[in-house]
């Protein structure tokens, strides 16, 4: 229904016109990224699935080990050989563009020491094989878990980007559009009244011009 506010001039009408045909590419627009949005988003969970099932499988691996490694080992020596870890890993985290959302991309995993084996903070005299093997699965796994972190947050961050432009869309489909719709038929309707109702006023001017001029013309004969 159509805004009783508005006022019905060709100017508004114009205006009016200009908004609809904004609305309406930029209806098109958000849809065509919501569309793209979705299908990269599809990529990512499938994607995010992969990953989280690798990781899932090795933080498993790595579980076993450390339970076999607990059974064979002292609870106080296992926690003293893990206490202070010797290797340090540092990541450059940025982001990037993804259809105007900025997602995480980690960089280069660095390692403080480029020495493998002091992935062991602790030494072998004391400490079982089942150690070693859980301590080398989870750094085995630790690319993985940070390609699964950057993923999950980008999902994170894209499903919130599409339901965002999923509400866009809606507006524009169903209120923006519609109304603009309406008022253009209001005021082009009450433009077209107005414009008989001018007619017509012109219309009777014009015959009582013709009459009073005939009046004249019969008296001025007489």
């Amino acid at each position: 229904m159509a805004s009783t506010q508005i006022n019905p001039t060709r100017m508004e009408l114009n205006r009016l016109k200009k908004k609809l045909g904004t609305a309406v590419k930029g209806h098109k627009l958000l849809k065509d990224k919501r569309d793209e949005l979705m299908r990269q988003f599809m990529d990512m969970v499938r994607e995010n699935m992969e990953l989280r099932k690798k990781v899932e499988a090795g933080i498993r691996a790595a579980n076993t080990n450390f339970v076999v490694a607990k059974s064979g080992m002292s609870e106080e020596i296992l926690h003293e050989a893990l206490m202070t870890p010797k290797q340090e890993v540092s990541i450059d985290c940025k982001t990037k563009n993804i259809m105007s959302v900025n997602v995480p991309s980690f960089g280069e995993v660095k390692m403080r020491s480029a020495n493998e084996g002091d992935i062991y903070a602790y030494g072998f005299a004391f400490t079982s094989a089942d150690l070693d093997s859980a301590v080398k699965s989870l750094a085995d796994i630790l690319p993985d878990m940070l390609a699964l972190a950057e993923k999950e947050k980008a999902c994170q961050l894209m499903a919130v980007e599409i339901e965002k432009t999923r509400r866009r869309v809606n507006a524009l489909e169903h209120v923006i559009i519609p109304e603009a719709q309406e008022n253009i038929r209001y005021i082009s309707m009450k433009l077209s009244e107005n414009e008989r109702s001018t007619q017509t006023r012109l219309l009777k001017v014009q015959d009582m011009l013709l009459e009073d001029a005939h009046k004249y013309s019969e008296r001025d004969s007489a």
